[in-house]
């Protein structure tokens, strides 16, 4: 998966990871992701957590497990409107943050203007 936090990851943050590369299209409907056990490995978590993230995964819909053969990312054209809906509403809100992100830059920009130029007032007044 060629992720090395620099501290053991949560299931929550294993989860995210592969939401975010689910969005981005790196795994292709179909495609196996990872086994649990040498990603567990990999990532110096337990078994639990590794499979608790891709429970997670499943329970949005955009995994399903295999008993014996893995865990495979669901074909949203194959009917499955749950998994369509959540990869339309990933890319939607990764969009909006995207958005958000550039909002809050200005802000900052726009806040720090301000600060300078009421440090400049300040210094003309003493």
């Amino acid at each position: 998966m060629d992720w090395k936090p620099a501290k053991p990851p949560t299931a929550k943050e294993i989860a995210a990871r592969f939401r975010d590369r689910l969005a981005a299209g790196t795994y292709s409907p179909g495609a196996r992701l990872p086994g649990a056990k040498g990603l567990a490995k990999e990532l110096g978590v337990s078994l639990m957590t590794v499979q608790s993230a891709y429970k997670q995964l499943a329970d949005d819909g955009l995994v399903e497990g295999r008993p014996g053969s893995g865990t495979y990312v669901v074909d949203p054209q194959k009917g499955d409107q749950t998994a369509n809906q959540t990869a339309l509403g990933l890319r939607e809100l990764r969009s909006q943050l995207s958005h958000v992100t550039s909002q809050l830059s200005e802000l900052r920009d726009r806040v720090e203007r301000l600060e300078a130029a009421r440090s400049g007032v300040a210094d003309e007044n003493q």
